[in-house]
């Protein structure tokens, strides 16, 4: 197992923590000099609140931990390709290299729909590596979805 792959181990830990709270289960973690400064998952459900994506609390996070707005040198792990609100919040906080699992079609930035975080026209860009741990990532999120419809279909049903 490579660095990237246990990181995002780590990452999956957070997810499932999203996940046990009935929220999407999408977790993140941020890495500086081989070390966790921080970590999230999602939190909209349970804080109303249409910002609380995982990138965002963990970005948060290590900026008060390292008392600086800038995550210079830092690696931000994610187990969902970043959307275009987090993507911006990527590029605003200098985060140098953003590994991410599951590819996201209908909101992925990193990527997928575009690359926010490789645009040339912004003053920062970030390395980007997609994939990591993919079939885990996309498992966590397929399973929760359809446990979801069937929940919902139940409800219906009585």
């Amino acid at each position: 197992m490579d660095n990237h792959e246990k990181w995002m181990e780590l990452a999956l830990v957070e997810a499932t923590k999203a996940e046990q709270l009935g929220e999407v289960p999408i977790g993140a973690i941020i890495v500086k000099d081989d070390e966790v400064i921080a970590s999230a998952h999602n939190r909209r459900e349970m804080d109303h609140q249409a910002l609380a994506h995982a990138e965002l609390a963990v970005i948060k996070e290590a900026c008060e931990k390292l008392q600086n707005w800038r995550l210079l040198d830092c690696t931000l792990y994610v187990t969902l390709e970043p959307c275009p609100m987090c993507a911006g919040a990527i590029v605003q906080s200098r985060i140098d290299t953003v590994v991410y699992g599951a590819k996201d079609p209908k909101a992925g930035c990193a990527g997928t729909l575009m690359n926010l975080l490789k645009e040339p026209q912004f003053n920062h860009q970030s390395t980007v590596i997609s994939g990591c741990l993919e079939e885990e990532c996309s498992t966590i999120l397929t399973l929760f979805f359809r446990n979801l419809r069937k929940k919902k279909k139940t409800k219906k049903m009585v």
